[in-house]
């Protein structure tokens, strides 16, 4: 007995759709997240697919001749869609399809299907659900892989066989590991299968479309699970080698270290629970890869991993590189991130000087609240006494910073005696000597030698040119 989710089509666009394909005299049906999401509760998506058992392009145009608007329609021909927008909402129409792949691209052969063809070319069972705009059956729940009772279950499954899902558009491995992170479901154990037996497929993928999903998976309420699958399917090794090299516990005369891949994990998910910032969490993402090149043992003092925070930060950028990430400012954030990423913790564990602090937010500028962010998340020991102390630590750091910043003013430093003014002062042409008075000043606010206000910077300046045996005519 087909199930009727009328109330789920109350909106008047569904009803305008639906007079639409009558006057075309062709079937159409909602379908995909749309379905999905209402099942789930998840509010009214912001784009609503309409397949059409004809021309969506034409289906599209009539349907902006009857809206009040007459809003534009766009098309894109060599997909056979059309989109347009109303009420904050983009509708896509597509004509029903089937699809048939070369082995070696995730571009399809496409023909002009049923709507059972259409479902059969879904990517997963929760995804081919599909509601009725046909008058004879307005509102039926079309749904021939129980994707409903998958819903329920929230089980990922392919509607036809895995490995040829997968192998067809291998795309779908990272969209069934991203479902699985924002819905919180299991991906069934053939599919889970399916997807490391089609691992190395991952490679006709484009970095752009991979990047994507990552991208969402991060912005998840708990990205672990996301990346935990990507581990767990060997696809990891495939996108991000840099995270697989960090897994592991070595042990050596009774000492051993952390396993950084899983603390990475722990990271993330903390980071998550106080920060949207996509940057931050792939900051928190990456905050470690410089363990694994950097890991030593020694007699003395075990395991170490000097300078781990600046070899990674050069890692980033090789990294966003290799992924066809933007090599501007966002990468410039993450490297910073991670170049900096023990400094707050250095600080909070020597409750250290003000000269320390004033250091700390001068080379983290407008980033030092993020720097603190990711400090904190970087939290993870089970022994809830240290858990207390390091977060206690935090808040100090937090208030100190707080202090020094009212007082001195070092956020977006700029100092307060000018190059100009030194030039003028001494008879200067450009020269080294210049930057050396402007270092010195620097260095002397930072250190707490003089405050961070004109009066003491320029007797500062004379004294140091003086030092410098500069020409005093113009003192």
């Amino acid at each position: 007995m087909q199930q009727n989710f009328r109330e789920a089509i109350e909106d008047p666009i569904f009803e305008t759709i639906a007079q639409a394909a009558k006057a075309l005299q062709i079937d159409c049906y909602v379908i995909g997240g749309f379905v999905r999401d209402y099942v789930l509760q998840r509010g009214l998506p912001k784009d609503i697919d309409i397949v059409a058992i004809g021309s969506g392009i034409e289906l599209a145009k009539q349907v902006a001749l009857l809206l009040p608007n007459k809003p534009q329609v766009s098309i894109f021909k060599n997909f056979g869609t059309a989109m347009l927008k109303h009420n904050g909402i983009e509708l896509e129409f597509v004509g029903a399809r089937k699809e048939s792949y070369h082995r070696d691209s995730r571009k399809p052969i496409v023909e002009n299907g049923t709507l059972e063809d259409d479902q059969n070319r879904r990517d997963f069972t929760i995804n081919a659900l599909a509601i009725s705009l046909n008058e004879a059956n307005f509102g039926a729940l079309i749904d021939p892989f129980n994707g409903r009772a998958d819903l329920e279950k929230k089980i990922i499954r392919t509607p036809l066989e895995p490995a040829i899902t997968y192998s067809d558009d291998p795309l779908r491995m990272m969209r069934a590991i991203r479902f699985a992170t924002q819905l919180e479901f299991e991906i069934a154990l053939t599919s889970l299968q399916a997807i490391t037996d089609n691992k190395e497929r991952i490679k006709i993928i484009s970095k752009e479309r991979i990047v994507d999903e990552l991208h969402k998976i991060l912005a998840s309420k708990k990205p672990s699970i996301g990346f935990a699958l990507l581990h767990k399917t060997k696809l990891l090794p495939y996108i991000l080698p840099e995270l697989v090299a960090l897994q592991g516990i070595e042990e050596i005369e009774g000492q051993r270290h952390k396993d950084n891949f899983w603390h990475t994990l722990e990271v993330v998910d903390n980071i998550a629970m106080t920060t949207d910032n996509l940057w931050l969490r792939w900051s928190a993402l990456l905050h470690d890869i410089g363990k694994a090149p950097t890991k030593k043992f020694h007699k003395k003092i075990g395991w170490t991993f000097h300078g781990h925070e600046f070899i990674g930060s050069k890692m980033v950028y090789k990294l966003f590189k290799r992924l066809r990430m933007p090599l501007n400012d966002k990468m410039k954030f993450v490297q910073k991130m991670v170049l900096m990423s023990s400094r707050p913790i250095v600080i909070a564990e020597d409750f250290t000087t003000d000269s320390a602090v004033r250091r700390l937010v001068f080379d983290a500028g407008d980033h030092v609240d993020d720097l603190m962010t990711l400090c904190e998340a970087d939290i993870t020991t089970k022994n809830a006494k240290k858990q207390k102390k390091y977060k206690n630590n935090f808040k100090l750091v937090r208030q100190k910073i707080k202090e020094v910043e009212e007082r001195d003013h070092i956020r977006n430093f700029q100092p307060p005696v000018s190059g100009e003014e030194i030039m003028r002062t001494f008879n200067l042409k450009p020269s080294k000597e210049i930057g050396i008075i402007k270092d010195a000043i620097k260095e002397a606010i930072l250190e707490g030698e003089i405050a961070n206000e004109y009066e003491e910077a320029r007797a500062f300046m004379i004294k140091k040119g003086l030092a410098l045996g500069l020409s005093q005519d113009n003192v």
